[in-house]
């Protein structure tokens, strides 16, 4: 099926990039919708990283502030996964260990596709790659980010039955790390004997 640009104007640049847009597209009975206005959040590729010690058993979660979250009522701290966006030239297997070294202070050896997804795809452009990053808890925790970019992350090395506790609690709310334990949950027992056979 196809789609055609008839108009593309950019509304704000700041952390993120806005822009209006006029577009029409093929439709399912046959024949092209009219035209359709809509803004686009030009957010670009970004990944997550759940990093997991199969000898310990133990996965590392963050905690840090979000600015989508300020109207909840158990506030704008959520805990998540190691997340970051991708710079021109990176590969996401990079990002997972930089992002890993910034926000966690942990160093990632093997890395597990779990899955590629839009996670806004209404209104933005954002498509995450995820990954299962092996790692070593020994030692990790305390607070971690970079100044520059003004981040205050708290690490928690957790039991990984803690953390489907966490999950199934409501503990966590922000959907790439419910997709990333969901998936760990489904293949931890495969995992562990993966790991254990390889080591």
């Amino acid at each position: 099926m196809k789609w055609e640009l008839l108009e593309r104007e950019t509304c704000y640049r700041g952390f993120y990039t806005l822009e209006w847009l006029r577009l029409r597209h093929e439709r399912f009975a046959g024949g092209m919708s009219p035209p359709l206005a809509r803004e686009r959040l030009r957010h670009g590729p970004g990944v997550g990283v759940l990093p997991y010690d199969p000898e310990r058993d133990e996965v590392v979660l963050i905690e840090q502030f979000r600015v989508g979250a300020l109207e909840r009522n158990d506030g704008p701290w959520l805990i998540e996964i190691v997340a970051g966006f991708r710079e021109p030239g990176e590969t996401p297997e990079a990002v997972a260990r930089r992002e890993a070294r910034e926000e966690a202070g942990c160093e990632i050896g093997e890395l597990v596709p779990m899955h590629r997804y839009l996670p806004t795809p209404a209104g933005s452009d954002e498509c995450i790659d995820l990954f299962l990053g092996r790692t070593s808890t020994e030692g990790l925790g305390g607070i971690h980010g970079l100044d520059e970019e003004n981040e205050d992350i708290r690490v928690h090395v957790l039991p990984s039955r803690e953390a489907f506790r966490w999950m199934d609690e409501g503990r966590i709310v922000s959907a790439m790390p419910l997709l990333a334990l969901y998936w760990f949950r489904r293949h931890h027992d495969q995992i562990r004997r993966m790991a254990e056979e390889g080591a």
